[in-house]
């Protein structure tokens, strides 16, 4: 068994990261889908199809949603499927956190969610200039940044 994967996004979001994941990772290691929401689409019957993925995805490991922004219609539906311990919800989803999720797919739901955290942070880095790298820490010039080491 193993944690299932829900994308609740705005339009297509979802389904094209995980497209790209998929794509870069050769294959999608964990049950997931993906509930596309549009402004035309009746919130409770979004809530239903919300409902139905995760039960269709939980396999007895718990379902880790992930929306695109959080206080948005997608992530209000997700908030419908509150179920401690069954069910963690994380908004903000991006390729980064995606990916990160993908590559541990052997994790506990809690465990699961950590490692997505720490992928979107982790996987927002300014570039800064011709032959962009990451950096250690962060870029020199704002408040609390710990320049070039």
């Amino acid at each position: 068994m193993s944690v299932g994967l829900l994308l609740i996004t705005h339009a297509g979001i979802g389904t094209e990261l995980l497209a790209a994941a998929t794509r870069m990772l050769g294959r999608c290691p964990l049950q997931a889908k993906s509930l596309a929401v549009s402004n035309a689409d009746d919130p409770e019957r979004m809530r239903a199809r919300a409902r139905a993925c995760a039960e269709a995805l939980d396999s007895g490991d718990g379902v880790l949603v992930l929306t695109d922004l959080f206080g948005s219609t997608p992530a209000n539906i997700a908030a419908g499927l509150c179920d401690a311990g069954h069910t963690r919800i994380l908004s903000g989803v991006n390729l980064p956190m995606l990916v990160r999720v993908l590559n541990y797919p052997e994790l506990s739901l809690d465990a699961l969610a950590d490692k997505a955290l720490s992928g979107a942070r982790d996987g927002v880095l300014e570039c800064p200039g011709v032959g962009c790298q990451a950096l250690p820490h962060a870029v020199p010039g704002g408040a609390g940044r710990t320049g070039w080491s």
